[in-house]
């Protein structure tokens, strides 16, 4: 059970509709598509049993657009998959059940993403679930990675800190999920490619690391963002941290195909621990 020291924070439809969507389109499908470069065969023949002809990117922003579904699921409970609210970063590892296996007792992205990851393992799993499982936790390792998806509960994940991008109404939520993304004016291929890795120490050193760690990551970056206090971004904000969103997209890729390699390829590395079959 949660203690206080890990808010989630309520999720209204006005919410819905600005604060739980991450990266936009382009990011969510580098993630994606880095993911798919890094498979195993073994881990990649498993991914086209459930997906068919769709790919890790095509499927990586399923859940922003089944926003609209009117079923109560997606009205109701999709919402608080996407994030995390931590006061107390120093407890995270404390709040979570790896052996989650009902979506109903899902909370937040850290539960989101065990359970979706539990569902892949789970041999008795349909393929309609399967795929549920899949293009979610594809989704939501994206999420872990923008910074603000853990960030703080009072202004809604930066959502209410309003800042203007080059002279133009934006908040510091929309900075980070799409503006620093876009402004690079490459499609997802593109930035794909220049983010693309072979480095064994660098891979090895992203795959060291759990989920939590993940999102204890993007909470220091935010608290970092935080503390600058910036309003009017332009050039210079952008030179600042265009960097930190690049290697979140690269580590992002890189930790999504670890963990579909640990789940679906029994030679594969599992990744420290972080979500070990028990």
């Amino acid at each position: 059970m949660l203690r206080s020291s890990i808010k989630i924070l309520a999720v209204s439809l006005g919410l819905l509709s600005s604060s739980v969507f991450a990266w936009g389109q382009n990011g969510h499908r580098v993630i994606g598509e880095l993911a798919q470069n890094h498979l195993t065969p073994n881990a990649s023949s498993h991914v086209q049993l459930i997906l068919g002809d769709d790919s890790l990117a095509e499927v990586s922003t399923w859940p922003d657009e089944m926003r609209s579904n009117p079923e109560h699921f997606w009205r109701k409970q999709a919402g608080k998959w996407h994030y995390i609210n931590i006061d107390n970063p120093e407890q995270m590892h404390d709040h979570t059940n790896e052996r989650i296996s009902n979506r109903d007792q899902v909370k937040h992205i850290l539960d989101g993403i065990h359970y979706t990851a539990n569902v892949l393992r789970d041999p008795s799993s349909d393929l309609i679930d399967k795929q549920f499982a899949i293009k979610f936790l594809v989704h939501l390792v994206g999420d872990a990675h923008q910074p603000f998806h853990a960030g703080r509960a009072d202004d809604h994940g930066g959502n209410k800190i309003k800042v203007e991008f080059f002279g133009k109404p934006s908040n510091l939520h929309k900075v980070f999920d799409t503006e620093l993304v876009e402004h690079e004016n490459l499609s997802y291929t593109e930035l794909t490619q220049f983010l693309s890795t072979s480095d064994k120490n660098k891979i090895a050193e992203y795959l060291n690391s759990t989920p939590s760690d993940w999102l204890l990551e993007s909470n220091r970056i935010a608290e970092e963002i935080y503390k600058s206090n910036e309003t009017e971004i332009s050039w210079g904000y952008i030179y600042k941290h265009t960097p930190m969103i690049k290697t979140r997209l690269q580590q992002g890729g890189i930790r999504l195909a670890g963990l579909l390699n640990q789940i679906f390829d029994k030679n594969s590395k599992p990744l420290v621990n972080a979500l070990a079959k028990r």
